[in-house]
């Protein structure tokens, strides 16, 4: 079922959670976490922190403020967490340049922004840093195609976080596909 029930569907990116070993969080007490929020109809998609959660507008707006910091109480790190809405992630999956270029799905990447970066930002950003990935910014998401691999592009998380001024996470298209399924999207 669909996380659309009690509320709007929205989709928590938490970043660097369960990676290389490091940031354990057993899932089952990230869902904890979200339902002593007050989330309803939580789900998560494999371990590396996606969270699919109804809520009405209130609540979703203090979400990422509550479980960051449940997440630093609980467990003593400080995670990043980037919020879309069911409809967003709808646009996402609808909106990606390198797909309707005829890409390989299995190339394909999002970078999720914490918030939408300038003009002047992204002016500052470079074309030919990772050749030959490339990369489109659309709002606060960054399409990315690396045809050799998201694990030896040089358009890392830290890349665009200091040039735009943002916190990103990445997400493989596979997973972007899965999550607005699971938020209740085509």
């Amino acid at each position: 079922m669909p996380a659309r029930s009690a509320g709007g569907a929205h989709i928590a990116l938490l970043r660097g959670i369960n990676v290389g070993g490091r940031n354990k969080l057993p899932m089952k007490d990230l869902v904890a976490m979200f339902t002593d929020a007050g989330c309803d109809g939580v789900r998560t998609y494999i371990q590396s922190g996606n969270v699919v959660f109804s809520a009405k507008r209130a609540l979703a707006r203090r979400v990422p403020a509550l479980i960051t910091q449940a997440i630093a109480d609980r467990l003593g790190l400080r995670v990043p967490l980037v919020m879309r809405t069911a409809a967003e992630l709808e646009k996402v999956v609808a909106g990606n340049p390198f797909l309707r270029a005829g890409a390989d799905p299995k190339k394909l990447h999002v970078a999720f922004l914490a918030k939408q970066p300038t003009a002047a930002r992204v002016a500052t950003l470079q074309p030919d840093r990772s050749p030959p990935d490339e990369f489109s910014v659309r709002g606060r998401e960054i399409y990315l195609h690396c045809p050799n691999g998201v694990a030896r592009t040089k358009l890392t998380n830290a890349y665009f976080d200091a040039r735009l001024t943002t916190t990103t996470t990445v997400r493989n298209w596979n997973t972007v596909l899965k999550l607005c399924e699971l938020a209740g999207g085509p």
